[in-house]
Parts: C-alpha cells; structure tokens; sequence
C-alpha cells in the first residue's frame, strides 16, 4: 500500500486560491499564515490528478452526462464507509453543499416560511434562509461537559405552524460533534411529530476521528428517511472543493421530484466533466488515502492540544469528534472579538472569527488543522508570542 507525503509544503499563491490570495482583502494584510478556509493544504490525491489528466488526452470536452459508473461508485462508498444501503434514484446533483441546501429551501417552502438553523453553525446557512427571504429561527446548541448538543426542549417551543424546515450540520461545523443516534433520533422525532423536514449537511461525514462513527440521518428508520434530504460530497474529503460538484440523497420519491424539478428550471443539474470524474475517482480508489490522512489529522490535533496546554493554556479547543476544523475558546482574555481578531493579524495568524457563526461564538474562533505540521507549528508558536 501506498504511504502519502502529508508533511509536503505546496505553495499555494499565484493560483487565485481564496485561502491564500485573498488573505489582503479579508485580513488587510497578506502577510499572515491562513488557517481559515474549510479547504486543506494537501495535494489532491495522485490517482484523482492522474484521473483527470488522462481525461484531458481527449481534446473534446463538450456536454457530458453522469453515468452508471458515477452512481455506482456513490452507492458503494456509502455503504462500505457509512453502512448507508441507497438506491440509484436516490441521488440528484448539486453544484455545491450550500447550493443544495439554497435549493431545498426554494423547492419546499416559501418566502416568509420559517426554517431553523441551529448557531453557532456554518455561517452559509444564514445566508441559505434570509436570501430565499424566509424567516430564520435559532435554536441554539447547548454545552454540555465541553461538548454542543440540542437543546430540544428550546426546540419544541420555536416551531409554530410556519416552520416548515430544519438545517442539520451533521458532523457538525464548527463545533466538531459527530451526533449520536439518541440525539438524532430526538432530533427527527420532534420534527417528524411537527411535519418539519430536516435538511442534513454531512460534507464532513468521511472525517470522523476514531471511537466515533457518522450516522446518515436516513438510516434511523424509514418514517425518518421519508422526511429529510442529506446534502453530501467529497469536496471536503479529497480537497477537490473547486470543482464544484456534490450530491443530494432524497429517498422520498415525491421530494426527489420536486428538488429535480427546482434544480433543472436553471439547468444547474449538468455539472462538469472534471467533477464528476474526480468523485467518481475519489469513491473508487480513496479509502487508504482517507485513512492515513485521518491519521495525520488526529496527530495535528494531538499537537495542537498539548502545545495549547503547555503554552497558551487560556485557550481551549473543543476536541473534536470529526473535521478538521478546531473551535478555539480564547474567552480567557475577556477580549472583543474585534480586539481578538485584530490581535491574531498582528501576531500573523488568520482564523475564522467565531461570532460567524452565530452571536454564540462570541470569544471563539476557528481553526484549520488540515495543514502540514510544521505550518499547524509556526501559527500556535505566534499565537504564544502574541499572547505572552
């Protein structure tokens, strides 16, 4: 078996990388180490470059379809990594997660319908419900014992007879939770009980760290299956997010028509090319690249713990249960967020500011691990420096 290179620098500017070549615009300075956008500094794996390259000794690159081969390899990932039984027709298209999540609130609800988002969370779902002019409802999460979980009882009284939808963050970003079936289980019970769909992001479900393991919210019982639309890729996963491509799971047949429907009317449904052959690639040859890298990932996190702990011990990072995404508590230094953020570009870091996420993450910010060590290494040693 192949070992992969995750130690490897790749100099990452010039290339138009949001990450790094907008670092000016969104830091006013491009001279920091960028730990904030959800992608990985990790090359693409070899066999889904060598995929695409043979792709393109065909000089033609007109209008393509999805194939059986496309689907199978879906079919067969989710039930070898996830134990998810799904059936061909279950699968429809989006040209992101985010996307189809846009797309499943214009397809079964209304403006002025009321969707509940559940803060601190990835800060495009905000964006998903106001923009489709619906009412946003928070149902935020609970911490308990350094850990988020649902606040149910917050949840049944927010829902009212216009509160048509819920967006799940299933593994959950930014706080890292990978949801237990007890707490989906109450999750989907309350919404099956209220006629609330359940719209689940699981684009981190392949990055579960060990002792965890990610549940397809479908897979809880036919009566639950029925009432959600999981919204997946492997963008995430493999760190092909720029070739916009991933995929909707509906196993209900009548809202599989509807989003089909929805996505079709502005023929968002082709995709492109290179996309598809990445995660049809990815799915086929990308179990042991997934493994070692989720290796790598578990040591970064290991490092950063015990660094933070012998160094900088006010901040205090939630341990995650999946991704690579770390919610730091700086709260310690009763700082603004503002003043923390500022700080952190002064001291030549640039993390996500936590109140992106919500009112609730307030003091917190976020941080990519999926990087090399000795880059992870640079960032926590100026964050020392800055805050000693």
């Amino acid at each position: 078996m192949k070992n992969y290179n995750f130690d490897e620098l790749v100099d990452r500017t010039n290339t138009n990388s949001i990450k790094y070549d907008a670092r000016e615009q969104f830091f006013g300075t491009g001279d920091l180490l960028p730990l904030w956008v959800a992608d990985m500094d990790f090359k693409t794996p070899d066999f889904i470059i060598r995929a695409l390259k043979q792709r393109l000794e065909h000089e033609v690159l007109g209008y393509t379809f999805r194939g059986d081969s496309y689907a199978d390899a879906i079919v067969s990932w989710l039930d070898q990594r996830h134990g998810w039984k799904i059936e061909k027709e279950w699968i429809s298209f989006s040209p992101g997660v985010v996307a189809g999540l846009t797309l499943a609130i214009d397809t079964y609800s209304k403006p002025g319908d009321e969707v509940i988002v559940q803060p601190p969370v990835y800060f495009p779902f905000f964006d998903s419900v106001k923009g489709t002019g619906r009412q946003m409802v928070e149902n935020p999460l609970k911490l308990v014992d350094g850990r988020y979980t649902f606040d149910l009882e917050d949840l049944k009284s927010k829902i009212t007879p216009k509160t048509k939808m819920l967006l799940l963050c299933n593994p959950q970003n930014p706080g890292g939770m990978v949801w237990t079936k007890a707490e989906l289980e109450a999750l989907a019970t309350i919404c099956l009980e209220n006629e609330v769909l359940i719209v689940s992001d699981e684009i981190h479900s392949d990055l579960v760290f060990n002792g965890h393991r990610h549940i397809p919210l479908p897979t809880l019982s036919e009566e639950i299956a029925n009432n959600c639309v999981v919204c997946m890729a492997g963008s995430k996963t493999f760190n092909i997010a720029g070739l916009t491509t991933s995929f909707v799971v509906i196993p209900n047949k009548k809202l599989f028509v509807r989003y089909e429907r929805t996505l079709k009317v502005p023929h968002l449904h082709m995709g492109n090319i290179f996309g598809s052959l990445a995660l049809e690639t990815a799915y086929r040859e990308g179990g042991a690249w997934v493994d070692q890298m989720m290796d790598y990932l578990q040591e970064n996190y290991r490092f950063l713990e015990s660094f933070l702990k012998e160094h900088l011990p006010q901040v205090v990072p939630m341990k995650p249960e999946a991704t690579y995404l770390i919610w730091l508590d700086f709260s310690a230094f009763n700082l603004s967020d503002e003043k923390l953020n500022d700080k952190l570009i002064q001291a030549g870091v640039g993390l996500n500011r936590g109140v992106q996420f919500g009112k609730q993450g307030s003091g917190y910010m976020r941080i990519n691990i999926g990087c090399p060590k000795a880059t992870l290494e640079q960032a926590l040693i100026r964050m020392k420096e800055a805050f000693a």
